[in-house]
C-alpha cells in the first residue's frame, strides 16, 4: 500500500503534532506502507517522512522545481520525482498512491486533500480519503462540513466517506474498510 500525505511545511506550535507524524511515519515504514508525500524536508513533512526510512520503509517525494531549487527537497528518499508545478505534483501524488490522508498542516494542506475528496466524490478515483484528527485538529472543519450536509450543499454520503483516524491503526483499518460512494455527485 502507498498512502499520500498531507501535512504541514512546518512543525505547528503544538510537539504533539510532530510526535503524531512521527508515530505514524514509523507505523508506515514498520508495516510495509510506501509513503507519498510533497518531497520536502521540512515541518511534518519532512518529520514523517524521516520516520518511515528511519524504520526501512520507501519514502517517494514529488516536488516542484522551483521548491526544489530553494533547496527544500529532501535527499534521502526512496525517488524523488521533480514535477514543472503544483498540478502537476498533485496528479502525480494521486497516480502513485492508494488513499490519502491531511495531517495538521495549513492551506495547502487542505487543498490537497478537498482536491482529492472531490475527484472521489467525482467518480475520478476510488481510493480512500482520511483526516488524521491529531487533538481535534480537524473537528472545526468537520463541524462545517457537517453544515454543509444540513444545509444541502453536500449530500451525507460524501461526509460519510471520509475515514476519520486518531491513530496509525484506525487510519489502516478506515483504508481496508473503505467502499466508494454507490452514487457518484448526487
Amino acid at each position: 500500500m502507498k498512502v499520500a500525505v498531507y501535512c504541514g511545511s512546518r512543525s505547528g506550535n503544538e510537539p504533539l503534532y510532530a510526535e503524531k507524524a512521527k508515530e505514524l511515519g514509523e507505523f508506515f515504514g514498520k508495516n510495509g506502507i510506501d509513503l507519498v508525500f510533497g518531497g520536502g524536508h521540512v515541518g511534518l513533512m519532512g518529520i514523517v517522512a524521516d520516520a518511515v526510512l528511519a524504520s526501512g520503509g520507501k519514502v517517494y517525494g514529488v516536488i516542484p522545481a522551483h521548491l526544489r531549487d530553494r533547496e527544500l527537497a529532501h535527499t534521502g528518499l526512496t525517488e524523488l520525482f521533480v514535477v514543472k508545478d503544483m498540478h502537476e505534483r498533485k496528479a502525480k501524488m494521486a497516480e502513485l498512491a492508494d488513499g490519502f490522508v491531511a495531517l495538521p498542516g495549513g492551506i495547502g494542506t487542505l487543498e490537497e486533500i478537498f482536491e482529492v475528496w472531490t475527484w472521489a466524490q467525482l467518480g475520478v478515483h476510488q481510493k480512500p480519503c482520511a483526516f488524521y484528527n491529531v487533538n481535534g485538529f480537524y473537528n472545526p472543519l468537520l463541524e462545517m462540513v457537517k453544515t454543509m450536509v444540513a444545509t444541502g450543499f453536500v449530500s451525507q454520503q460524501y461526509l460519510d466517506m471520509i475515514v476519520l483516524a486518531q491513530t496509525p491503526t484506525d487510519l489502516v483499518d478506515g483504508f481496508r474498510a473503505y467502499a466508494p460512494p454507490r452514487e457518484k455527485w448526487a
